[in-house]
């Protein structure tokens, strides 16, 4: 099992002018924790105008100070908006691989598509054609980072000419990538693509066994045909993380941040909303009872309880488990507490024999993942004599060549 940290930057209101900078400050410091504790990955959202929700729209800056700050953990798009309305496919190529290299070979990359009318509408995005779209733009990222030079494209999403797309990532032939996901739907869809799921819906084990069966199955299936040039089978969960010996304090410093997440989205998602002027936080104390949803939180609670929960979702097959920790109105020092105590507590169990584990993993699948990558139609590389001369302009030349 491995593990990871998740940051959408929420910043429930009100806010003071310092409120931005302390909240990315504090993240920086929770991930240095995360780092030298051996927690495996720093995942960060790519959202936009989601106020309070997430001021986390420039996660390609922040997951670059994360790599800048610590040695070994990995830096991870969880999602890059990767539709060309949001940022053109090039850009999103040159951001993953220029980022592998400042980390030395530490990125994973997530991609998606934007779920509110916030996002969709204030991009020009067709929400009907969202996903196809991500999909489309998805497989010319990858072609991007590998292919020397880039053959060109013409699609629904972006058309670009040939060029040679730069720097190229350090690992290869990409770093692995992953899909966001919110039901069987789309855990289905990265399984088909060859890609990691995300899972950013919240199940118990047995909910987690039926996705991690079907996601597996498909891998091990014809249905597989990578969309990148490799195939990252994993299954990853999120999950609400506050942790205390004491089971009621480890509740009662969770609980409220985990619930106004789930709040959070769903309104902004179905509610009316007027830019610059949110109420998100406000809203959800107005509806909040004394007590708060019975909702699966297996992270929020003892380091017994949490171990017992790691170990059911292990067995079902799950690959990771993603804390949501910095939600709401979740305490830094809180986190910070929780994060050590992961650490000291929880954590030792599951690094026994994972890497064996791992070992027999990809044996086991190597087979199918071949099978797969060979059903891949391939772009086709230009030879020397195809590709195109790119001219200089008249105005150009005539510049460097006058008197």
């Amino acid at each position: 099992m491995r593990f990871g940290v998740f940051y959408e930057l929420q910043l429930p209101k009100p806010w003071d002018e310092q409120s931005e900078y302390r909240m990315v400050q504090e993240a920086i410091e929770q991930v240095q924790i995360a780092d030298r504790i051996g927690i495996d990955y720093a995942w960060a959202v790519e959202h936009h105008f989601l106020e309070e929700y997430s001021h986390c729209s420039a996660s390609e800056v922040f997951l670059t100070a994360l790599a800048a700050k610590t040695e070994r953990i990995r830096v991870a798009f969880g999602i890059r908006q990767v539709i060309a309305n949001y940022n053109h496919p090039s850009r999103t190529a040159e951001a993953v691989a220029m980022l592998d290299l400042i980390s030395g070979g530490r990125v994973d990359f997530g991609i998606g598509e934007g779920a509110t009318r916030l996002e969709l509408h204030g991009y020009g995005v067709p929400a009907k054609r969202k996903q196809a779209l991500s999909l489309e733009a998805a497989g010319q990222i990858a072609n991007m980072m590998v292919m020397e030079p880039y053959p060109g494209f013409e699609g629904e999403g972006f058309s670009m000419p040939c060029r040679n797309v730069l720097p190229k990532p350090l690992q290869k032939p990409h770093p692995p990538m992953w899909l966001a996901c919110t039901n069987r739907r789309t855990i289905e869809t990265a399984a088909r693509n060859g890609l990691g799921a995300l899972a950013f819906t919240f199940v118990d084990p047995e909910e987690a066994k039926t996705w991690a069966d079907t996601y597996y199955s498909i891998i091990r299936s014809e249905e597989c045909v990578p969309i990148g040039h490799s195939v990252n089978a994993n299954i990853a969960l999120v999950a609400g993380f506050s942790l205390n010996e004491d089971p009621e304090v480890g509740r009662a410093r969770g609980m409220d941040g985990f619930a106004f997440f789930r709040y959070a989205i769903n309104a902004l998602v179905a509610n009316e909303t007027r830019p610059g002027r949110s109420r998100l936080w406000e809203e959800y104390e107005e509806i909040r009872g004394p007590d708060l949803p019975t909702i699966p939180a297996p992270g929020i609670g003892t380091p017994d309880t949490f171990r017992d929960h790691i170990r059911e979702f292990r067995d079902v097959g799950v690959d990771q488990i993603i804390f949501l920790q910095q939600s709401g109105r979740n305490r830094h020092d809180h986190i910070c507490e929780s994060l050590e105590l992961f650490g000291s507590e929880v954590l030792p169990e599951f690094r026994v024999g994972r890497d064996e584990q791992d070992a027999r993993k990809a044996a086991e699948l190597a087979p199918y993942i071949e099978q797969a990558l060979a059903r891949k139609r391939w772009l086709p590389a230009l030879k020397d004599d195809e590709i195109p001369v790119v001219k200089p302009s008249r105005e150009r030349e005539a510049f460097y060549h006058k008197e």
